[in-house]
This record gives structure tokens, C-alpha cells and sequence, in this order.
């Protein structure tokens, strides 16, 4: 979206760089609105986020990664809320917890893993609200 008093970019290809020259963005713009997939980096090269906008909003599925390549999160977006599953891992790799959201609303089972991949915790929610319903604990 244009900042108040600010131009909105051309319309095709775009790129923000970092001090050293190297890409930190690239992606699309159409009608001033990012649209299609953007790619984020890290300093280091790695991609950092994935994803892709419709009219200036993130939508669809997303994934980050963590500076060492690993993965950090992914999950789906829908109008610029999480909408759907959504997992985040440990630094090792290992999943660290899943659940769904229902625009923004985390809803029904959420589980937790160790860094072994254990499940240490599961949790309800009902979506009407952010508060927990009943936490079970291995």
C-alpha cells in the first residue's frame, strides 16, 4: 500500500538491495500493489521468506527460513490473515509445533514437540477467541 505523500512503484519487476549491493527483495508490482511471488533474503545469501501477494496482500502459503537454510515456519495466508495450517520449527529442524487458524483465530488441536520431535503439549482452542479450552500434557 503507498504511504501517504509517497509514489507507488512502477508497475513489473522490483528489487531493494542491501548496503553491499546484494539483494535483500525482489517481486512484482502491478497497479502500485505487490502481486505474485516476492522473495525476502537474508545478508548471507539465504532466502529468508516466500510468499505471495494478491493486490498488495500476503495470501497463500508462506515459508520462512532461518539464516542456516533451515526451515523457521511456514503456513497459509488469506486476506493478509493466517488462515489454515501453520507449522513452526526448532534451530534443528524439528518440528516444533502445528495447528490452524481461522482468520487470525488459532482453532482446534494444537500440538508441541521437543527438539526430539516428541509431543510434549496439545491444546484447544475454539476460535471464537484466543484463549485456550483444555491443555494435555504428555
Amino acid at each position: 500500500m503507498k504511504s501517504p505523500g509517497k509514489t507507488a512503484p512502477p508497475d513489473g519487476a522490483y528489487t531493494e538491495t542491501f548496503a553491499d549491493g546484494s539483494v535483500s527483495v525482489e517481486g512484482k508490482y502491478k497497479d502500485g500493489m505487490k502481486t505474485g511471488t516476492w522473495k525476502y533474503y537474508l545478508k548471507n545469501g539465504e532466502v529468508k521468506a516466500v510468499g505471495k501477494y494478491s493486490k498488495d496482500k500476503m495470501t497463500g502459503e508462506w515459508i520462512w527460513h532461518r539464516e542456516n537454510g533451515k526451515l523457521m515456519q511456514t503456513g497459509t495466508f488469506k486476506d493478509e490473515m493466517k488462515h489454515g495450517l501453520w507449522k513452526r520449527y526448532h534451530s534443528n529442524g524439528a518440528l516444533y509445533d502445528e495447528g490452524n487458524y481461522d482468520m487470525d483465530l488459532r482453532i482446534g488441536e494444537w500440538k508441541t514437540y521437543d527438539r526430539r520431535g516428541k509431543m510434549t503439549k496439545s491444546k484447544e482452542f475454539s476460535g471464537t477467541s484466543k484463549r485456550t479450552i483444555r491443555t494435555l500434557r504428555s
